[in-house]
């Protein structure tokens, strides 16, 4: 099990913003923040899980193949996620529906964000 993980970004400002509103689908929220970094997590947990790390333009980029899966408890959360992921910048990495070629049920959708990573919100529940 993962403790949490953090990406370097390139505009902490710009980058918070982007996740404010797309994690905020999948009930994630902001936990803690430092000048240079922003941790997300649910109310339920008292650690964040997910955290943004403000880098110099140069070495802030994504890491080839490495993608963040994001819990989701229903699927409309799931179109939620994708949905306001393009309305703040992100970029299409795959829309949302069955992946019957992973572990089901798998309801999943993919974004790159604004500095390329590629994130996820998947819902394992039955319909």
């Amino acid at each position: 099990m993962l403790d949490h993980i953090s990406i370097p970004v390139a505009n902490i400002e710009r980058a918070a913003a982007f996740y404010d509103a797309v994690l905020a689908t999948i009930g994630l929220s902001r936990r803690k923040q430092r000048t240079d970094a922003i941790g997300y997590g649910p109310d339920s947990r008292p650690a964040p899980i997910f955290w943004i790390l403000e880098q110099d333009e140069g070495s802030a980029r994504a890491g080839v193949g490495l993608h963040i899966s994001f819990q989701a408890a229903q699927r409309t959360d799931v179109d939620a996620f994708h949905a306001t992921a393009l309305r703040r910048g992100g970029r299409d990495a795959g829309a949302p529906g069955l992946r019957p070629q992973y572990t089901m049920p798998f309801y999943g959708a993919f974004i790159y964000d604004l500095d390329d990573f590629k994130i996820e919100a998947v819902c394992r529940a039955s319909e």
